[in-house]
Formats: structure tokens, sequence, C-alpha cells
């Protein structure tokens, strides 16, 4: 664990651990939380954190207008409650507790939002609506937002990999990993104290819920619910209740009857501690380039690179044969929605030589005859040897020609992938094409250059207007 302003001094906690003397877990996390609140983040930790900002403000945007988004907004209006945060796209301004709900909602009602593969989290669409709600009603600085959310992706991430993130059989390890980082980012702007930090995670583990079942929504809107409302909502519960004096257990992660035993058959609770401060979750965490199911990103890389390399137009390609990993395959194998549907998608950059939120989303076109007839050719098929990697989400893409030639393309890492991140320039590229057409270019525009210098902004209120279409900003509280 690496030393940050406010611990004992250079070097402190990394003598304490070679002494032995480091204490009980719940105290290491809640030392690093409190300092982690003020600390300097590395310059490439502190870009990447802007990078999912705005890729989540981008998800949110977009996901306004999709039915999740939009039963989102409906119930947010309902409630109605005190003025503390707004909903993303709209002129409403709610509680924290609706406005993070309603805004995780967005963050996942469609598949832009980022991914952690290690802890099998996604942890942007949570922990982002959590900290932008508490941040408003606190009257945070942007400062102050960054280092929340950096912390909420370090510690939610961390539960998962705790609790063996790939043997927690049908618990949701998304809406569990959520809720634990909104909880540590919505706490860090209430400046809870090192009393209060162990009872903010007792409420968290208490609202950790959600099992596998997701997988058979066909319209995206209670996977929403599970992987980004629920859980940014249980956060900034969790930190209210106790900023309000909840009191609660000391100690939820170790001793009889704890949250990691109860949800794992073999948890590791070091795992909640290991490199704090050195392994930034965030810089682990990977940014979708397109705007579909994560499974299909590599393949949709690969499909492009053969096409634009070799000049290649549909009626050039007599198939298409995709390799993906066991799980990834089952997950996008011909699906009736269009965004997690590979054959689909994957027809449509034949086609159209590019993917378009629009495209990704239309119905109507998935079912029409045309495409219909190139996407008999595009073939999908589980790979036992993709399956064995530890490397996550690889695509392998053999397109046969009509002259009977067969390209073959293997991505390990997509373009967004951890390990191959986007620029600042293609994230901000994204977000353009996902916000521009909902709250018109010359908003996105400031908006982009308040983010570029996000620990520069007093207060993220003065945020909230660039995130309402300008037909509606007049009608802004």
């Amino acid at each position: 664990m690496a030393d940050l302003p406010g611990l004992d001094n250079v070097g402190g906690l990394a003598e304490k651990e070679a002494r032995g003397i480091m204490g009980k877990i719940i105290d290491q996390l809640s030392e690093y939380m409190i300092a982690a609140r003020v600390a300097e983040l590395p310059p490439e930790v502190s870009t990447k954190a802007k990078h999912h900002v705005l890729d989540a403000l981008a998800a949110m945007v977009s996901g306004s207008r999709l039915k999740p988004g939009r039963l989102a907004i409906q119930f947010a209006r309902a409630q109605k409650g005190k003025k503390e945060s707004g909903v993303i796209g709209t002129p409403i301004v709610t509680s924290a507790t609706t406005g993070a709900f309603a805004n995780g909602i967005l963050a996942h009602a469609d598949e832009t939002d980022d991914s952690n593969q290690h802890a099998r989290t996604h942890p942007g669409c949570s922990i982002v609506p959590a900290a932008w709600a508490m941040a408003e009603r606190q009257n945070s600085s942007g400062k102050a937002l960054l280092n929340a959310v950096v912390l909420g992706y370090d510690l939610g991430c961390r539960v998962t990999r705790a609790l063996g993130a790939r043997s927690l059989g049908n618990h949701s390890t998304h809406s569990i990993g959520g809720t634990f980082g909104a909880a540590a980012a919505a706490g860090s702007l209430a400046h809870l104290d090192a009393r209060q930090v162990p009872y903010l995670l007792s409420y968290a583990a208490q609202q950790a819920s959600g099992v596998r079942s997701w997988v058979a929504d066909d319209e995206h809107v209670e996977k929403a619910f599970d992987f980004g409302g629920m859980p940014a909502r249980n956060g900034v519960t969790a930190a209210l209740l106790v900023h309000a004096g909840f009191t609660g257990m000391r100690d939820v992660f170790q001793g009889e009857r704890n949250f990691l035993e109860a949800y794992s058959p073999s948890p590791n609770p070091e795992e909640l501690v290991r490199e704090l401060g050195v392994r930034y979750e965030i810089m682990l965490t990977s940014i979708k380039k397109f705007p579909v199911g994560f499974p299909i990103q590599a393949a949709a890389d690969a499909l492009l690179r053969i096409l634009e390399q070799q000049k290649l137009r549909a009626q050039d390609v007599a198939q298409v044969v995709v390799r993906l990993p066991e799980d990834g395959a089952r997950t996008v194998d011909n699906r009736t929605m269009p965004d997690i549907n590979l054959q689909y998608i994957l027809t449509v950059l034949l086609l159209d030589g590019r993917l378009t939120f629009d495209a990704a989303h239309d119905y109507e076109r998935m079912r029409a005859p045309d495409l219909l007839e190139v996407k008999a050719h595009v073939h999908l098929k589980p790979d036992e040897e993709l399956t064995r990697s530890p490397i996550p989400a690889q695509a392998i893409v053999e397109v046969t020609t009509g002259d009977g030639q067969t390209l073959r393309e293997h991505v390990v890492s997509f373009r967004g992938a951890a390990e191959n991140p986007m620029t600042t320039e293609e994230v901000e590229e994204k977000a353009r094409g996902l916000m521009a057409p909902i709250l018109g270019a010359e908003r996105v525009e400031r908006l982009l250059d308040a983010l570029r210098n996000l620990e520069t902004v007093p207060t993220v209120r003065d945020l909230r207007s660039l995130l309402t279409p300008e037909s509606q900003r007049e009608k802004t509280a």
C-alpha cells in the first residue's frame, strides 16, 4: 500500500506492513479511504479518471432516450423530493438518492459503459452516478469528484476480487461491486471520519445483492437496474445514513458471520488492501469503443481491421467466422437486442463499414430481408483455447472472400481495453457521437472543455446546465 497525503509519513504504511503491525483489514481500508479524499492523483490516473467520468456521462445522455432511461426519468419525476441532484439529459432536480438511481439506470440503459473484466464489474455505471449525485448535494469540487471516483473503482473492484469474482455462481458481481464502489465514492464526498467509514461499508454490505438472472432480460430494463441504478442508489443511501448518525458493525469483512464468507466459498480478504495506492483499478478498466456488448468489442475491432486493410465491401465477402471464449459467445449469440447480437452487429459493419449508435439499436433493420441475407453468412463459434486463456474478451475473425482467400485477425486487446486504451481524442469523439444529437454540439464542446480541466472546477453544480438540452434548460430548477 502506497503512502498518501494524510497518512503517517512517507512510506509509513509500507514500513508497518513490513513489521507486521498493519492491523485489521477494516482499519487499513478506513485509513486509506480517508487519505484518498485529498490525495494528489498520479497524472495518468487523473487523466484516465476524466475519461471514465466523461464516458459515463455520455452513456447517461444517450441512455436518457432509450426505454430504461425513459422509465427512470418518469420514475424520478414522480418522486420529486428535495432538490439536490440533477437527472442527466433532463431539467429534473431531485434528491441525491433518486438522482443517483435514475442516472445509474441511464448509464447502463445501453451497452456503452465501461467494464473491468478482472473484477467482472461495470464500475462506471454505478460509481460515477453516485459520485455525481453526492458531489451536487455537497457542492463538491471537480477535484473531490475525481478522487471519489478513483476511490470507488478501487474499492468496488477489490470487493469482487476478494470474493473470487469467477467463483460466485449466480451471485451478480456487477451489483455487488457497484454497491461498494458507489458507497466508497459517496462516503468520500460526505467526508465521513475514521469511526464512520466502517459503518459505511457495513451498510453497503447489507444492501449488496443481485443474481445473474438478468441475462434473461430482453429489454435491458432490469439489467440497467441491477448494474447501475440499484448499486448507485445503495451507495448514496449508505453514505447518507452514516452521515446522519447511523451506527453499525465495526468490521463486516472479517470475523464471525462476515460478508465475504456469506457470499463466497473461498474468499480472500487480503485482496481488499492488496496494492492500494499502487494498483489503481480505474487503470485496469476498459472503455468500449463501440456501443455494443462487451464480448463483441474485439470481434468488431478485428472485422473492421480486415475490411479497412483489404478495402473490402459486403459483396466481396463469402463468409465470416467469429471465435470467442465460450461465456462471451453464449452472451452475444443471436440475441433479441441488436446491441448484444454479434451476428447483427458484424453484418452492419460489413454493409456500412462503420457502426453508429442508431444502427446498434435498430430493431427494424435487424429484421430487414437485405440484412438477413448477409447475416446468414456470419457464424459464431465458441473456442476452447480462448476460453482457457487468462486474457479475457479476445476474438478471432476469419473472413473468406468471394475468390476463396481467407483473411484472419486475432485481437487480444481491443481498442479501448485497459491494455490498449483510447486516447483523450478518441474518448471525446465517442462522447460527441453519443451526446451531440441530444445536447447540441456547442454545449458538448463546452462540457468537454470543462471535463478536461475537471480538477479546477469549483463546484460540480456548475456543470448541470451543460447536461441539459437547450430546449429544456430554462425549466431547470
